[in-house]
C-alpha cells in the first residue's frame, strides 16, 4: 500500500503524536510546547509555547464537541493538562508541581481516561514510587473555558486525587504465622500479599551473576517497584460494591514489577477517620508466575496477563475465574507484550455469563517471534506463529500495535523501518505500508505515529533519508504520511465500525448479583429448544459410531 503524502512540515523536534478519540485533530508534542492541527486539512489550528520545554508524551480525549483535553510528560517528568476550545490552548493544572527542587516528583508516566473525568500518572521520588488517580472536575472546566477571556488564566477549578496506591507493604511474619481461614476474604487477601512481598523481595535480593561491586549490586537491589495499571469499567457482580462515578469508571487494575498478583481498587472516597492510609485492594487476582505483562480487552470483560515461564492467563472479570491458561511454544523466550486484537462483539449473546466469544490475543516474545493466541471458555487454546525469531537485529518488532478499525488485523513496525498489516485471525500478512524512497520512518526503535479510528487512517512522521541526495534544509525537515485504510480495496472487508456509546450501555445492564443470574436463567430458558436439539444431534452420533474395543 503506497503512502498518501501531505506537503506538512512538522514543527521541530516532533516528539510525539496523538489524535482525538472522534478523529478531528491531531495533537504534537515538540520543543518549546505543543500545537493542535485539523486532522482532515492538516492546517494548524491552536498552539501553546514554553521556552526549554521538550514535550515527549502526549494525548488528547474529548470533553464535549467543542471541547478537549489533552495530558501531557515533558523531559523533566512534569505531567500537565491542558483544555482546546475556540482555537485556544489553556494551561489547566500541573499534577506533579516542584515547590521544592529537592523533593519533586518525578512523572514516570500519564494516561488519561476517555471522557475526560478521570486520570492517572505513575510518580516517584526519593526512590519511591506510587500511583495517583485523579477526578477531574469536567463540568467546572467546561464552563470555565466557555467564559475564559485569557488562555493564559491559572485560575481553574482543582483536581482531586482520588486515591493513592503504592507497593502492599504489611507484617509478613503476621499474616504467614498461620493458615488463612477461607470463611475470611481479609486473612487470605493478607497472606497471598505476605506471600509476594516475600517472594519479590528475594527475588530482587538474589546476587547478580559475574557482580563483584558490592555498592552497585545494593543500588540494583534497592531500585524501585513499578507498577503497570489499566482503567476499569463496571463488568459484574463485583463491581457493585463500589461507587459509580460519571463516566462510568470504577476501578483501576495495578501490577508491580517483580508480583505474581493483580491487584484491583474501587475508586471510593476514602474513610473520613483514616484518610492517609493507604488502602487495600478489594480484588485480588492471583497468578502462579510472576507478571511480566497485561492487557484489557476493550469491552473490559477480560485482562490478559503475560507471565514468565511462556505462560499466557487470560481472566474473565464477569465470571471472577480465569477463562483461559496457555503455554506458549517459545519457552526458552520471555513474554515481552500482550494484546487484545480485536474487540468483544456487542450483542445479546455477548450477556450469556458462563460462556464467551473466542478471544484472539497478540503475544510479543523477547527473542522477536509473535504469536497469536485464540481461545474461549469450554474450547482448547490454539496457538499460530505469525512471525519467527528474526535472524538480523533489524527486523526486530518495535511496534504491535491492535487497529481498531480493522477487525483481526494489527499494524508491525521493524527496526528496519518495514511496516506491515497482519492479520492475526488468519495467520497472513494483507500488506506492506511504503514510504516514499526519498523518506525514512523517524526512529524506527520509537516510531512516531497515532492511528486514527474514525478517519481509519495511520499518521507517521518521516524523515529525509540522508544517503539521498538533499540541501541541508530539506535534510532538516520532518513531513506527515498519511495512509488512508478506508480508501484501499485490500481493507473492506476488515473495516468495522462500533456504536461510540454500546460499551457503556452494556456495562449497565448487570449491577447486582441478582440481576446478573436472572439474565443468565433467562438466556437458558431462550436456547432451551436450540440446546436440546444440539443434545439428541449428539447422541444420534454416539449410537452411529460406537466405541469399539475400549477397556473394561
Amino acid at each position: 500500500m503506497r503512502h498518501l503524502l501531505w506537503n506538512l512540515l512538522l514543527p521541530g523536534n516532533t516528539n510525539c503524536l496523538t489524535c482525538s478519540d472522534d478523529g478531528r485533530y491531531l495533537c504534537l508534542g515538540h520543543s518549546g510546547g505543543l500545537s493542535v492541527w485539523c486532522a482532515s486539512s492538516l492546517n494548524r489550528v491552536a498552539g501553546w509555547l514554553q521556552d526549554r520545554l521538550e514535550m515527549t508524551s502526549i494525548q488528547m480525549t474529548s470533553m464535549s464537541k467543542t471541547m478537549y483535553l489533552l495530558g501531557t510528560v515533558d523531559d523533566m517528568g512534569v505531567a500537565r493538562v491542558f483544555g482546546h476550545h475556540s482555537d485556544s490552548i489553556h494551561l489547566l493544572c500541573v499534577t506533579n508541581i516542584m515547590e521544592d527542587i529537592n523533593k519533586r516528583s518525578i512523572c514516570l508516566s500519564f494516561e488519561l481516561f476517555e471522557g475526560g473525568n478521570y486520570g492517572a500518572a505513575s510518580l516517584s521520588c526519593g526512590g519511591a514510587v506510587w500511583l495517583e488517580v485523579y477526578q477531574f472536575p469536567s463540568a467546572a472546566w467546561l464552563k470555565e473555558l466557555e467564559n475564559a477571556q485569557n488562555p493564559n488564566s491559572s485560575e481553574w477549578s482543582p483536581v482531586t486525587v482520588m486515591i493513592q496506591i503504592r507497593p502492599p507493604k504489611i507484617p509478613t511474619e503476621k499474616a504467614l504465622s498461620s493458615p488463612p481461614e477461607t470463611s475470611q476474604p481479609t486473612d487470605f487477601l493478607m497472606h497471598c500479599l505476605a506471600l509476594d512481598i516475600i517472594r519479590s523481595s528475594s527475588h530482587r535480593l538474589e546476587k547478580p551473576p559475574f557482580s563483584t561491586d558490592e555498592g552497585k549490586r545494593k543500588e540494583m537491589n534497592e531500585s524501585p517497584r513499578h507498577c503497570t495499571w489499566h482503567f476499569l469499567l463496571p463488568c459484574g457482580p463485583g463491581d457493585s460494591k463500589a461507587e459509580f462515578q460519571p463516566g462510568l469508571l470504577v476501578a483501576v487494575a495495578v501490577w508491580w514489577s517483580g508480583s505474581c498478583n493483580l491487584l484491583q481498587y474501587f475508586l471510593k472516597k476514602p474513610p473520613k477517620s483514616s484518610p492517609n492510609v493507604d488502602p487495600m485492594p478489594d480484588v485480588l487476582w492471583p497468578n502462579a508466575m510472576e507478571i511480566l505483562c497485561s492487557a484489557v480487552s476493550k469491552c473490559n470483560r477480560y485482562i490478559a496477563l503475560g507471565l514468565s515461564d511462556a505462560l499466557v492467563c487470560v481472566w474473565d472479570r464477569r465470571s471472577g475465574a480465569p477463562l483461559s491458561l496457555v503455554l506458549m511454544p517459545e519457552a526458552n523466550s520471555a513474554l515481552f507484550r500482550v494484546q487484545f486484537v480485536d474487540c468483544c462483539p456487542v450483542t445479546d449473546d455477548d450477556f450469556q455469563i458462563f460462556t464467551a466469544e473466542k478471544v484472539h490475543l497478540l503475544i510479543l516474545c523477547k527473542s522477536g517471534a509473535i504469536q497469536t493466541v485464540t481461545t474461549g471458555r469450554g474450547t482448547k487454546p490454539s496457538t499460530k506463529q505469525l512471525s519467527e525469531r528474526p535472524k538480523d537485529s533489524k527486523d526486530l518488532p518495535t511496534v504491535t500495535a491492535s487497529a481498531q478499525f480493522l477487525q483481526g488485523l494489527s499494524l508491525v513496525m521493524q527496526r528496519s523501518g518495514k511496516m506491515s498489516i497482519q492479520d492475526v485471525i488468519n495467520n497472513t500478512t494483507v500488506c506492506f505500508l511504503t514510504p516514499p524512497t526519498t523518506h525514512l520512518i523517524t526512529t524506527p526503535h520509537s516510531p512516531i505515529y497515532a492511528l486514527n479510528s474514525k478517519q481509519q487512517s495511520l499518521f507517521i512522521r518521516g524523515d529525509q533519508d540522508t544517503s539521498c541526495s538533499v540541501t541541508s534544509e530539506e535534510r532538516s525537515q520532518s513531513q506527515l504520511f498519511v495512509f488512508r485504510f478506508a480508501e484501499s480495496d485490500i481493507f473492506k472487508q476488515h473495516v468495522v465500525s462500533y456504536p461510540e456509546s454500546t460499551r457503556q450501555q452494556q456495562t449497565l445492564s448487570y449491577n447486582t448479583l441478582k440481576e446478573t443470574c436472572n439474565l443468565y436463567l433467562q438466556k437458558r430458558a431462550q436456547s432451551v429448544e436450540e440446546r436440546n436439539k444440539t443434545l439428541t444431534q449428539t447422541w444420534e452420533q454416539l449410537q452411529e459410531n460406537p466405541m469399539k474395543n475400549c477397556s473394561k
